[in-house]
């Protein structure tokens, strides 16, 4: 076996990368019903990341997760297991057997973590250190501190955290590793979906050639840093670059699979990781629409009767000025006097929101500039004396028209340096400038 020339696999033959991932694919079809092809490719990709661990910055967990039992999840693990390198299927393991693990002097392990919900979920308790250490160790180089008694002394020791993890579980996970994760939202079959039963007896010899050639393809091969999708960066890059590494590194039609699969996943991932105060904003940018400033009352109004949205019933009570107040707080937006017509009360204005919303729902307000440079278009003289729609925030008639009258100056918007197409052209964020556009 020491003596088999470069690129050969064990069994005979030049290892062919985008062939054999072909393999890994076809048979994990055989036994578990993904919800995608996304998914199954990404499983894919995963399994291979695996043998080449010394490789990466940063390595992805992968999450078999759904919301009721029976969908496939612990399936998943199951067939994961005899394909990967030195597996570790754990269940409501010590913290003190997973770090001697990740220590052996073997090689590192791959972690296959079942019931992941008892250490993130709701009930689970006095799991602090293994969540310690499946949110570390994405990191290579990764350690968890630790203090030790020995004797009478208390001394700390550093013990590696850096392993491939996969997980299943019900429902979700927290954002401290789910957005570690590449998430794969299993669901029960339907009638007509048919997988082969899984026994390992019989089934798990049938992997050995494959992972013997995943293991030779690793020591004959070595991945380079891949070009990333439009879309894919920050975190969603350090769970994506190992794998769409494994697929450049295949070649065939695997680099094109593996990109439309990550830009799949991390869309639905986005989906699915709205937290509330990101609805919030996005329903409030929707409510402002192109009004300057509103009323709380209003405001409230408005969101309670927004189709699907929770405003109306947060624990039994709907959303009222204090929890309004309370849930902006925190993006440093707070309530202030706002005049409308003749009434002054309490209320927001849209340009104390406005870097809020290009922050955290950056699309919406793109959205929202395309169609003022649209109607900028179709209208060059638009704002021109019109009072209806350059009115700034709390004025008048009269100081709108002051706002918008003759020509606005060739080049930036003198209050917010944006460029403006030609002298008739108005800044499309105009309304934001509050009083200082008057």
């Amino acid at each position: 076996m020491d003596n088999i020339d470069e690129g050969l696999s064990p069994w005979g033959g030049i290892i062919d990368g985008a062939e054999l991932l072909t393999k890994v694919e076809k048979f994990l079809g055989r036994f578990v019903a993904y919800p995608s092809e996304h998914a199954r490719v990404a499983h894919t990709l995963w399994i291979a990341h695996c043998y080449f661990m010394d490789s990466w910055e940063s390595t992805p967990r992968i999450a078999f997760l759904s919301p009721e039992p029976g969908s496939g999840k612990s399936r998943a693990l199951e067939v994961t297991e005899p394909l990967v390198p030195r597996p570790v299927h754990a269940v409501n393991t010590t913290p003190a057997y997973l770090f001697r693990k990740v220590s052996d002097e073997a090689g590192l392990p791959t972690i296959l973590y079942d019931e992941i919900d008892t250490v993130f979920g709701p009930k689970a308790k006095d799991n602090e250190d293994i969540r310690g250490m499946l949110n570390a160790g994405h990191r290579r180089g990764a350690v968890a501190g630790r203090c030790v008694v020995k004797g009478k002394t208390v001394v700390t020791e550093e013990l590696p955290a850096y392993c491939a993890v996969a997980m299943a579980g019900l429902d979700d996970l927290p954002d401290t590793i789910g957005t570690r994760s590449i998430k794969i939202r299993m669901r029960r079959r339907a009638p007509g979906e048919r997988v082969e039963p899984w026994r390992h007896r019989v089934n798990a010899p049938q992997a050995d050639p494959i992972a013997k050639d995943l293991a030779r393809w690793a020591e004959t091969s070595e991945p380079q840093w891949p070009d990333l999708p439009d879309g894919i960066d920050d975190r969603d890059a350090d769970v994506w670059e190992a794998p769409l590494a494994v697929a450049d590194l295949a070649g065939g039609e695997w680099p094109e699979r593996a990109r439309v699969a990550a830009v799949a996943l991390v869309a639905d991932s986005q989906d699915g990781r709205q937290t509330l105060g990101i609805q919030l904003l996005k329903d409030l940018r929707t409510v402002f629409g192109d009004e300057p400033a509103m009323h709380t009352r209003t405001i409230l109004e408005k969101l309670h009767d927004i189709d699907d949205a929770p405003w109306f019933d947060l624990k039994g009570k709907p959303l009222d000025e204090r929890g309004l107040a309370f849930r902006l707080r925190k993006y440093e937006i707070k309530p202030g006097d706002v005049r409308i017509g003749e009434v002054v009360r309490k209320g927001y204005r849209a340009e104390d929101l406005y870097d809020t919303w290009s922050r955290y729902v950056p699309d919406l307000v793109a959205d929202k500039e395309d169609r003022d440079r649209d109607s900028s278009k179709r209208f060059p003289s638009e704002g021109v004396g019109n009072t209806s729609q350059s009115m700034p925030p709390g004025g008048s008639a009269t100081s709108a028209t002051s706002a918008t009258n003759g020509q606005p100056p060739n080049g930036p918007c003198p209050l917010c340096d944006r460029p403006l197409a030609r002298p008739s052209q108005s800044c499309s964020m105009r309304q934001y400038h509050g009083d200082a556009a008057s």
